[in-house]
């Protein structure tokens, strides 16, 4: 396989250009550094294998001839984070559709197949649990920036969608719920390398909210299996899948779980979202994927429990000193 992954010194895309290029595969990446970061991909940069482009996703001129010389384009180039959705909406809006826009008229006119990159935001405030790809999405105001976030990555998915009717264009949709792994960064609101590296240097591990909420975490190496099934599956093409885990844990309990992991020094406090995100922010009670789309497509769904998916982040920070 030659690969193409857009964003690909961010925590996923590093992971995957990592794998590919184990299993021999030609990788090349493409990244602005806005978010992805070099000590990512700094092991892989001396292989034969890998090559790296520093740059923008929306670069027409750029990304074509990138594009040309693959055979498959994982397009995971987009604003990411809660924090810098909500800081930075137009960045968020122009990134995510734009991007999009660029990668897909490139693969259509030589039809690469392309993994559009999706999420569990575009369900919104959802209708019913657990979430299941063909279910109605649910949107807040237009006032809130969030918002604006889950409706940039639906248009992502219906343009792609449209290529496959229009341009019978082979393309994959995976809706990403919570991934979590060695070198992911709490800069942008990812929650557990946040509370991990409160809980490594004692400070207080910050639940926002009255912690209630509850989640799914999957790792990195088990969304990038059911991944790769997905391309090796061609009756898939076409059609939006969950990826992520159907293990939920409350914030609360995810916090007492690092705090122990990390040696209990911390204390768990509360405080109310307007401290960190803007005024009436609002968040969802839960967020679990349906799988059996997943499981019936290839046969496998994520399945690593919290416990070891914590573990491991909390081993990597300390081999990095982070």
């Amino acid at each position: 396989m030659r690969a193409l992954i857009t964003g690909g010194a961010g925590f996923i895309g590093s992971h995957l250009a990592e794998r590919l290029v184990a299993e021999d595969h030609e990788v090349w990446v493409l990244d602005d550094l806005s978010t992805g970061a070099m000590s990512n991909i700094d092991p892989l940069m001396q292989g034969p294998n890998f090559h790296f482009s520093l740059g923008s996703v929306t670069d027409e001129a750029l990304v074509g001839p990138m594009v040309d010389r693959v055979d498959v384009v994982f397009h995971f180039a987009a604003a990411v984070g809660v924090k810098l959705i909500v800081a930075n909406p137009t960045r968020t809006i122009e990134t995510n559709i734009r991007g999009s826009e660029v990668v897909l008229q490139a693969a259509a006119r030589k039809g690469k197949l392309t993994v559009i990159a999706s999420t569990s935001e575009v369900y919104g405030k959802g209708v019913r649990i657990p979430y299941a790809e063909d279910d109605d999405l649910l949107l807040g105001p237009t006032s809130k920036s969030r918002w604006g976030y889950a409706c940039s990555k639906a248009i992502d998915e219906y343009l792609a969608l449209a290529y496959a009717k229009e341009r019978e264009l082979p393309v994959l949709i995976v809706r990403f719920f919570n991934t979590v792994g060695p070198r992911q960064t709490g800069r942008y609101g990812m929650v557990v390398p946040t509370f991990v590296r409160q809980g490594l240097s004692g400070d207080d591990i910050t639940v926002y909210g009255t912690g209630e909420q509850r989640r799914c975490f999957a790792d990195v190496s088990d969304v990038l299996e059911a991944l790769l099934r997905l391309v090796d599956t061609p009756s898939a093409f076409g059609q939006v899948f969950n990826i992520g885990s159907e293990q939920e844990i409350s914030i609360n309990d995810l916090a007492g779980l690092v705090r122990e992991a990390t040696g209990g020094r911390s204390q768990i406090i509360h405080a109310p979202y307007e401290e960190v995100y803007e005024e009436g922010f609002e968040d969802l009670q839960r967020r679990v994927p349906d799988l059996g789309k997943l499981e019936g497509a290839i046969g496998y769904k994520p399945s690593t429990p919290i416990e070891t998916i914590v573990d491991r982040v909390i081993a990597h920070a300390r081999d990095h000193g982070e």
